[in-house]
């Protein structure tokens, strides 16, 4: 196993354990549930929001056959970004592959445990007498955001670097 692959797989493997014993805790420790909404600064709070659907709440009606079709569509993407991050040449990468399969990952889990995405950071701001909100999310959403983020910038800067698998 080479070192670049390694790193891609730590970095899986922390961004699903992080996002997993977030929700766990969230869930059963601090009963988020039973709490409500919790304002933790002007602009952050923590709620709890299932999304049955997929980023920003699109197929939300699809029922069990589409979550179904969901995770089949999430596994083969997962296996694809493993194979592109096998044959990755930078470390940047390897590592912002691994993010986004770990976040991935990781919200599959909860489709299987739930039937839903376990959904609980919300981003907002006040402004001229309203209140405009972010979409609800959780930290595997953060992990497959800094992964692209990671993926863009080592395609920018990286001289020859692999822009999509060999």
């Amino acid at each position: 196993m080479s070192g670049l692959f390694r790193a891609g797989l730590i970095s899986a493997a922390a961004a699903l354990a992080i996002d997993q014993a977030s929700k766990l805790w969230l869930l059963n420790v601090y009963e988020l549930g039973r709490r409500g909404a919790v304002a933790i600064t002007p602009f952050f709070d923590l709620v709890l929001a299932w999304n049955t659907g997929i980023s920003y709440g699109w197929f939300q009606d699809s029922g069990p056959v589409g979550q179904t079709i969901l995770l089949v569509i999430k596994g083969v993407a997962v296996v694809v970004l493993a194979v592109w991050m096998a044959r990755s040449g930078t470390r940047l990468a390897a590592i912002g592959l691994g993010l986004i399969i770990g976040g991935a990952i990781g919200n599959a889990i909860d489709r299987l445990a739930y039937g839903a995405v376990v959904d609980f950071a919300l981003l907002h701001v006040e402004f001229g007498g309203k209140t405009y909100n972010w979409y609800v999310f959780n930290l595997a959403d953060v992990a497959i955001v800094a992964g692209v983020i990671g993926l863009l910038y080592d395609s920018f800067v990286t001289p020859g670097a692999a822009k999509t698998p060999r």
